[in-house]
């Protein structure tokens, strides 16, 4: 019983961190890698499908990325969805590639992505102290209905709070290696 509620703990800790991870991609650099568009929507025949199912990305340059759709008739709708999704990217196509130049990050919009990037990563670690939380309530629950000793408690208790600290020291490990490399000029 004890263990079921740790591991499920454990799991629904690590979706947090993953979904942090997911939140930071989101969040440009200023060099260019493939995972900026991956939030990109493509209206395909109708359907909305994201753009690594229309086309391929891949990285030129240090500032540039290209695009290249699998159907010559998807350029426009790409370069499209580019446009309308909330990067502010300016695409431009050239037949059937279609470049994605990324600018250059300006100090003030650095520190907005920084200040981003910490709302983000403060938005896991309260997911994860939620989970604490949780977990913890249900191990008292269990000692109210003598399923578990006060012992039984104490420990799983700590086992929960090894794991908030393990989680809680990822999250900040992902938000000071994107700080940094927002940093970079």
């Amino acid at each position: 019983m004890i263990d079921d509620l740790k591991s499920d703990a454990e799991q629904r800790m690590r979706k947090s961190v993953e979904s942090l991870a997911v939140a930071m991609n989101k969040i440009r650099t200023g060099r260019a890698h493939p995972g900026i568009l991956d939030t990109v929507r493509v209206n395909y025949y109708g359907n909305e499908v994201p753009i690594n199912q229309v086309a391929n990305v891949s990285v030129e340059e240090a500032r540039m990325l290209v695009v290249t759709p699998w159907e010559r008739n998807m350029v426009n709708e790409v370069e499209r969805a580019i446009m309308k999704s909330d990067l502010g990217l300016n695409p431009s196509s050239a037949g059937q590639v279609i470049r994605v130049p990324l600018p250059a990050l300006t100090e003030e919009t650095r520190k907005g992505y920084i200040k981003q990037a910490r709302h983000e990563a403060e938005l896991a670690r309260v997911a994860v102290r939620n989970i604490r939380r949780d977990v913890n309530g249900d191990f008292k629950d269990l000692l109210k209905e003598k399923e578990i000793s006060e012992d039984e408690e104490r420990r799983a208790q700590e086992d929960v709070q090894k794991l908030t600290d393990r989680f809680i020291g990822e999250i900040e490990q992902m938000l000071a290696v994107k700080e940094r490399d927002l940093m970079i000029v």
